[in-house]
């Protein structure tokens, strides 16, 4: 599967955006998706990530109650509404996916998209 990562940019704290991931192929409802970012000089971390058919979602403690996954199997897209934005969520944000299991960890992934550019300004 190829995934399509879209919609960061640039936002001042408090902000919201929306990100997409957007996959190709027919099979995407059978991926277990995460979201990770990685700021300049840290590791890759996970943020969020839902199952196959939307039965869980999974979020790092640092955004929970502000970012929101969601996915749409008929439009092989997955979502991350990311509100509340401070500035320690400046980042470049990745999707991945990985057939018929999810992981928190990125090493497990091996399908990645190419990344957006989140910034927040304070």
């Amino acid at each position: 599967v190829q995934l399509q990562a879209s919609g960061g940019g640039l936002v001042q704290a408090g902000g919201s955006l929306g990100l997409s991931c957007a996959a190709s192929g027919r099979t995407f409802s059978s991926y277990g998706v995460g979201w990770f970012r990685q700021a300049p000089g840290k590791e890759r971390e996970f943020v969020a990530g839902i199952t196959i058919n939307g039965g869980a979602k999974y979020y790092a403690d640092s955004v929970k109650g502000r970012f929101i996954v969601s996915r749409d199997n008929a439009k092989n897209t997955v979502y991350l509404q990311m509100n509340s934005l401070k500035p320690e969520d400046t980042a470049v944000y990745y999707c991945a996916a990985v057939l018929r299991n999810f992981y928190k960890r990125a090493s497990d992934y091996n399908n990645w998209g190419q990344g957006t550019q989140v910034t927040v300004s304070s």
